[in-house]
């Protein structure tokens, strides 16, 4: 029997269900809840541990968002994304130090600015350590022991990380810091190679005794000024003395009855997904197969009309900057039905280490598609938007899914796709994860390998299509949790699901 028919036909399905981007954060997870843990325990053990097992695509120098709900209804996001750096400097007058390096992805070239002036102000740890302070239930040295572990000892590269590592080759190469972690012996890791952050480890070890400061407080965050301030980065004490988690109330929208939860403003990678969502419920597709071509077609007409829409509403909420590449997500449900949605990035990562802790700090200020309007024209101390949308759906009071994903400008699609799969077709979490997908880019149909001819034939009837040959990271990394059923990891990402 496979897992996903496991995951069907249970006679007592297991209640404690993580999926994530690596086997290790989801097994992380569920050892928590082993421990009397609850879900928001087990989503800051996992995040930690994700630094680690996936460290181009989250850090502790990131940004991200936790989605949160208690057995007992209580619903907040948590937003510890990134500000724009620069309180008390005159950035007019400032050219900050950052660079472009060439990425080689499939198929395509394309540039990344890095260095010191391409950092904002990092937010993960503190979110991670206000979540903890505000939901969780066991101790922090049981929370940090899994990624002290991993980071001493070291975890071997499966051939997803083994390739972003070689992706990002340019960035890890900036700083011998970097170099450091991710070259150790003067060559860059591969697959099979463990993967060690000793610096880390100290780093986390000596906060769970209390011993060591974050870089929130005033000698940690002094120390990167003055390296900041040699090479003209921008990020200063004060915005790292100065820097808040948000709780916000979640956007709030409906989908077939059913209430959608997710991201609200600034960031607005929710409110694109629910407006996608309005446009599916003009169409039926109640136990449609999605391999008929009216599938593939009915979530074309829905991007191409989000995309109208959204180009109509250019200059209010709905601007387009927005910074995710190098992204994670970890969904959590536990036994009691606490049920946690959480998504992190580091961008590519500047390549810059802050001093002491192995940590690499992001590059969101280095972006152009993310600063329309020209570099640093923002004012400092300004939340970045974003397109990472932890989402819920709920039936009643009864929670119907956990899902995020990664993929900058294709999460909306993917989550809205995977959403239609589950609660339409009938799909598994990890079928619907699977299944072919489709994104409008503004010029063409990005189409992943599966759908029939006949499918594509009347797709093109709507506008040119680039058919891929494989799924790939192109197209997110969604990461699904179904209450009682189990879960759905993307292999697009080497995700995983635990369960018990």
């Amino acid at each position: 029997m496979t897992n996903t028919e496991k995951q069907r036909h249970s006679s007592s399905p297991p209640q404690d269900i993580a999926a994530s981007g690596h086997p290790l954060v989801s097994k992380v997870a569920i050892d928590i809840l082993d421990q009397k843990g609850n879900a928001f325990d087990a989503v800051v053990a996992a995040a930690f541990v994700s630094t680690i097992v996936e460290p181009t695509l989250t850090s502790l120098g990131g940004g991200g968002f936790l989605l949160a709900r208690s057995h007992n209804g209580f619903t907040k996001i948590y937003d510890f994304f990134t500000n724009t750096p620069g309180l008390g400097l005159d950035t007019s007058e400032l050219e900050p130090h950052f660079f472009p390096v060439t990425i080689s992805f499939s198929g395509s070239d394309q540039n990344f600015n890095i260095g010191l002036g391409s950092v904002a102000v990092p937010g993960t740890l503190k979110g991670l350590l206000h979540v903890h302070d505000r939901l969780g239930s066991l101790k922090l040295d049981k929370i940090l022991a899994p990624a002290i572990f991993m980071a001493r000892n070291g975890v071997p590269l499966n051939n997803h990380q083994a390739y972003f590592n070689g992706l990002l080759e340019p960035i890890l190469n900036l700083s011998r810091r970097s170099r450091k972690i991710f070259a150790p012996h003067g060559k860059f890791l591969g697959s099979g190679d463990l993967f060690f952050n000793v610096k880390l480890a100290d780093f986390l070890e000596q906060f769970s005794r209390g011993t060591a400061q974050t870089f929130y407080e005033k000698s940690a965050a002094s120390r990167i000024e003055q390296e900041m301030e040699a090479m003209e980065g921008l990020l200063t004490t004060s915005d790292l003395l100065s820097y808040e988690v948000m709780e916000r109330s979640p956007l709030n929208g409906q989908y077939r009855k059913m209430q959608f939860l997710s991201n609200p403003e600034p960031s607005f990678g929710g409110s694109l997904i629910s407006l996608a969502l309005q446009e599916l419920e003009k169409y039926s597709l109640r136990g449609i197969d999605p391999l008929d071509p009216d599938y593939l077609l009915i979530h074309a007409h829905v991007q191409l009309a989000v995309e109208k829409k959204r180009s109509q509403q250019q200059g209010n909420s709905l601007q387009t900057k927005a910074f995710n590449r190098g992204t994670t997500h970890i969904s959590i449900v536990d036994r009691n039905g606490n049920v946690a949605a959480m998504t992190n990035s580091n961008g590519e990562g500047s390549g810059y280490i802050a001093p002491e802790c192995g940590i690499m700090l992001n590059n969101m200020m280095g972006e152009d598609d993310l600063h329309p309007e020209g570099f640093h024209a923002c004012q400092s101390g300004v939340r970045v938007a974003s397109m990472m949308s932890p989402s819920l759906l709920l039936d009643g009071d009864q929670v119907k899914l956990i899902i995020g994903s990664g993929g900058s400008k294709r999460i909306r699609t993917a989550i809205s796709q995977v959403i239609t799969l589950i609660m339409d077709c009938g799909l598994s979490a990890q079928d619907a994860v699977n299944f072919p997908r489709l994104h409008w880019d503004g010029q063409f149909f990005q189409v992943e390998p599966g759908f029939s001819q006949e499918s594509l034939k009347r797709l093109k009837e709507l506008g040119p299509i680039n058919e891929w040959n494989e799924k790939n990271v192109y197209f997110g990394g969604v990461h699904a949790v179904v209450p009682g059923r189990g879960g759905g990891a993307d292999q697009r990402r080497g995700g995983a699901v635990s369960m018990r």
